[in-house]
């Protein structure tokens, strides 16, 4: 089976570059992409940049798919070798790892190649022309579309680095995240970036091309490995099946819902945008055909002398997927169809916000109010999805889960999809105090709820434990718990100056008129504070296994410490006459609402508000859990008593007795008592 395998992957890996530029240029080709605009005046780039563009761009999205799949397979699904330890790489992994190391470096300089003809393209300087490569330089460093092919770069060279500096799975597991964040610059100059709607459109790109690279390159990875996995072939094959199948999803919506978000209208279906996708939705409902076979009949049938029907699968799988990714790419080579009506020029609003300005926030507003995240909607609602599955796991088979722990977690998720689309989301790049309602949601009310939920003890007695060495969700889950990074950033204190700390540094330096101009950084900051959030509230309120917590009296003492400082810096905000991020707001030229400095004293004032209320139920979790370890305490020492005859009760009456019939000069030394964590420890060994 694995020879078979093997030879034939080897033609499949050559081929697949070939067939994908090939698909790409006819696609492109047929649109017009490959033909001079013809228009008198206006410069050309020449032949080279016409058709060296979009066979450049094949070579680095296939080189970045190649990379996230090969790290991905290594780190989720292939077993280590037989008679290694878990965390060593072994023969496989070790391929996949030196496979991701090449395919890395090719994806750094064809992004590095793209951006100059990324500005052959867009100047209609030819490549090599006068002071091309100045330009050029200029044009990568000063100009936003060059500044993400130089990220883009970069982290591809990062990438390339970590593979070569791993020598354990944890390590792979770490770039494997690296490879994906990578896609986020892909994502930002994909086909799909350019619409009014850009931020829900870039969103949706990102989605398409994690499901994408992971989908079409852990088949090329699960090619290049098929020899060195042995007996372990069919379990890996069947994880990766697993896999295939949530890209699929992932995939399947997000090129919909772009779709829906690119084209007009439906006659716009019938133009060479809309036809293009058309054969992408096409290639994908074969793909998930060939899919459901693979799992109910070829998987089940991998045995020795059965090889053939796997090879010709996975032959039809590439050249499928490998069709649709270079349709993609001709994609970004296409104009989408314009819309019937002729365009109204845009708003200074439109331009900065990406949407039209929105109506004045009235009462009715705060709840009807929403815009669709097309990222932390699919976040929130998988996180409740996750949640519900694991607690219907543990009642399938018999075991009780809290129903308040339950509540807690949903209700934490329902508020940060309530903080991202509803009424903050909407009115957060408009008020200052509709953004301070947001923020402090997410970095305080919504991790307080999510720590409650205890979604790490949940998880670990759902999960089911691998016995083969391979990673699944539950080992990394484990092993993420044990790391020393957690450790550090999540001890009490580090967790408490991180959460006082990126607030100040947010909002008095530009970081936070830098999070209202650009999507990533609004991303970034919300993750952040949503992270700070759950750590500080986990080292204080939270009972998952894995971080240090303080005694309770400290815990209290940081609760007040914390959110006092928070106080304190609603109380200086209120006060300042400075108005921040002015000239954004002042560019919105918004006609209907308060000024700018009353609009900033009342988010201060929210701010101040909404930190008390997550102090109430942070104190009331508090003292539940003091008063529960109190009574813990209580009954293992009792059982302890009771086992040992109340042998510190009788140690102590004894002493009693001595100082009764003592001299005062001669005072008998007391008894001594086992402390309380030592007893714990022994009750526990026992």
């Amino acid at each position: 089976m694995s020879a078979l395998m093997q030879r034939a992957g080897a033609p499949a890996l050559l081929v697949a570059p070939v067939l994908m530029a090939l698909v790409a240029l006819v696609a492109t080709g047929l649109t017009g992409g490959l033909s001079p605009l013809g228009i008198e005046g206006l410069p050309e780039p020449g032949s080279l940049t016409r058709v060296g563009l979009p066979i450049v761009l094949v070579v680095r999205d296939l080189a970045a798919m190649t990379t996230v799949g090969a790290l991905v397979l290594a780190a989720t699904c292939v077993p280590p070798a037989v008679g290694t330890k878990e965390h060593a790489l072994g023969p496989a992994r070790r391929r996949l790892v030196m496979c991701a190391q090449l395919t890395a470096t090719v994806w750094a300089v064809g992004g590095l190649t793209l951006i100059a003809l990324v500005y052959s393209d867009a100047s209609g300087s030819a490549v090599g022309g006068p002071g091309f490569v100045s330009q050029a330089v200029f044009f990568a460093f000063e100009f936003e579309l060059g500044r993400y092919g130089l990220w883009g770069a970069a982290l591809a060279a990062a990438v390339a680095t970590g593979c070569v500096l791993a020598t354990r799975v944890g390590g792979v597991g770490f770039i494997a995240l690296l490879a994906i964040a990578a896609l986020w610059p892909m994502a930002l100059t994909g086909h799909a970036a350019g619409s009014l709607n850009h931020d829900e459109a870039v969103n949706l790109q990102l989605f398409h091309l994690i499901g994408i690279s992971v989908w079409l390159g852990g088949l090329i990875a699960l090619v290049l490995v098929g020899r060195l996995l042995g007996e372990s072939l069919a379990a890996t094959v069947r994880r990766y099946s697993t896999l295939a199948g949530g890209c699929l999803v992932m995939v399947t919506v997000s090129g919909v819902v772009g779709a829906w978000l690119r084209l007009p209208s439906a006659s716009a279906a019938l133009s060479p945008y809309g036809v293009i996708l058309a054969l992408k939705l096409v290639a994908v409902a074969m793909l998930a055909a060939a899919g459901w076979w693979h799992r109910n009949r070829t998987i089940a049938a991998m045995e020795p002398g059965s090889g053939h029907a796997f090879r010709r699968l996975v032959a039809a799988e590439l050249v499928v997927l490998l069709g649709a990714a270079g349709l993609g790419v001709a994609l970004s080579r296409t104009a989408p169809p314009a819309p019937q009506q002729a365009p109204q020029p845009l708003t200074a609003a439109e331009a900065l916000l990406g949407s039209p300005l929105p109506a004045p926030l009235d009462a009715s507003r705060w709840l009807t109010a929403w815009n669709v995240d097309t990222l932390f909607l699919p976040l929130g609602v998988a996180g409740i999805l996750g949640y519900l599955w694991a607690v219907g796991r543990l009642r399938r088979r018999g075991d009780t889960w809290p129903l308040l722990r339950t509540v807690s977690w949903l209700m934490g998720w329902l508020l940060f999809v309530w903080a991202t689309n509803g009424a903050p989301g909407v009115y957060g790049r408009v008020l200052f105090s509709m953004h301070m309602v947001q923020h402090m949601t997410i970095a305080t009310a919504v991790p307080v709820f999510l720590v409650l939920g205890t979604p790490i003890t949940l998880a670990l007695r759902a999960l089911r434990r691998r016995d083969d060495g391979s990673r699944g969700p539950r080992e990394w889950l484990v092993s993420m718990s044990r790391s020393l990074l957690l450790h550090v950033i999540g001890h009490p204190l580090v967790a408490a100056g991180m959460f006082v700390v990126s607030m100040v540094a947010f909002y008095y330096t530009s970081a936070f008129a830098i999070s209202l101009e650009s999507h990533t950084a609004h991303v970034v900051m919300t993750l952040h504070f949503l992270l700070t959030g759950y750590l500080f509230a986990e080292s204080v309120v939270g009972s998952d296994p894995a971080l240090h917590r303080p005694p309770y009296p400290m815990r209290v003492l940081l609760i007040i410490g914390t959110f006092g400082f928070h106080a304190l810096f609603a109380v200086s905000m209120m006060a300042s006459s400075t108005v921040l991020a002015a000239d954004w707001f002042a560019a919105l030229d918004r006609p209907w609402g308060r000024s700018l400095l009353a609009d900033q004293y009342l988010g201060a004032s929210i701010g101040w508000v909404m930190g008390e209320y997550p102090i109430l139920i942070m104190a009331v979790a508090l003292i539940v859990g003091w008063v529960r370890a109190d009574g813990r305490e209580r009954r293992r020492y009792d059982r302890r008593e009771d086992r040992d005859g109340d042998r510190e009760l009788t140690a102590y009456n004894a002493y009693l007795s001595q100082l009764r019939d003592a001299e005062l000069t001669h005072r008998p030394a007391p008894p001594t008592m086992e402390p309380r964590s030592t007893s714990r420890e022994k009750e526990q060994h026992r």
